[in-house]
């Protein structure tokens, strides 16, 4: 396969965005135990951003390592050696990640960053993959993961790795991160999870339907979300996104949406930010 010369290095940076989860329901569950969802993915404008650069000896090598996670099983590292395994490239990378988007938080910010990590080494390295096989490899690292190479907001079915894109209105998001990391399997794992939500067409499908089925395990297992739920709730109608722990409300304007932050209680953290309409690097060329 097609190696690249080492002419890019650290200094372009690729955007990992963050995704919100604007209605989340469980509708049944596979005979392996994989729950079948359906969702809406937005994107952010807010997330981490992630740097490479070339290595001659085909090694790759996270330079930003996270506190108690091996380098073997992050998820960058592994998005990078799944695809020099599917397309036999010998080039090697060191990756640098600018890390905003809290752990555990239903943001989606691991899934976004392996999916950075493939589209632009799929573009570095000249791989010329088209993204329909990168969701294929991605999809191997998780099931958030494929929605961030197919690069539009989706209607997603599935275990999440159906997408129909969706046209969604211009709009200002705000986020509150609770001080607790979510293990999406001890969601998913509850005894107590509704599991039998109806399906529904994905054009029948609106702005504002809907809920979060994992929002009142996580509730009850993590006060923490409960309480700033009511916070954000007191300003805007607020839901949990993903397994959490991240809440969000939606705002008409920016204006709007700061505002609203400058209400919150001392000690909340919290952003804003725009919902995009489609993912930063969906012109990235292969």
């Amino acid at each position: 396969m097609n190696t690249t010369s080492q002419t890019w290095g650290w200094q372009s940076a690729y955007p990992a965005p963050a995704k919100l989860n604007l209605f989340l329901h469980v509708v049944g569950r596979r005979a392996d135990g994989y729950h079948l969802l359906q969702t809406v993915f937005r994107f952010l404008g807010h997330g981490d951003s992630l740097y490479f650069a070339p290595r001659a000896d085909g090694a790759v090598r996270l330079a930003t390592p996270l506190p108690g996670v091996p380098a073997e099983d992050d998820l960058t590292v592994r998005a990078a050696s799944l695809l020099q395994t599917a397309t036999g490239c010998r080039a090697g990378v060191d990756i640098r990640i600018e890390k905003h988007l809290p752990l555990g938080g239903g943001l989606g910010g691991g899934s976004s960053d392996a999916a950075t990590v493939l589209l632009a080494l799929n573009h570095l390295w000249r791989l010329a993959l088209p993204r329909s096989r990168l969701q294929e490899i991605g999809l191997a690292l998780g099931a958030d993961v494929p929605v961030f190479l197919f690069g539009h907001n989706a209607f997603a079915e599935g275990i999440g790795e159906t997408l129909q894109a969706v046209e969604l209105p211009p709009c200002w998001y705000v986020v509150l991160e609770p001080p607790v990391q979510i293990p999406t399997a001890a969601i998913f794992g509850a005894r107590e999870l509704k599991r039998d939500s109806l399906p529904i067409a994905p054009r029948d499908w609106r702005p504002g339907f809907g809920g979060n089925d994992l929002e009142t395990v996580a509730c009850a297992r993590f006060p923490t979300v409960a309480e700033h739920l009511a916070c954000l709730s007191a300003l805007s109608p607020a839901r949990m996104s993903g397994s959490g722990a991240c809440v969000f409300a939606e705002f008409a304007s920016r204006r709007q949406a700061e505002a609203a932050l400058r209400q919150l209680p001392k000690g909340v953290r919290g952003w804003a930010a725009a919902g995009l309409a489609e993912h930063p690097l969906l012109c990235l060329s292969n």
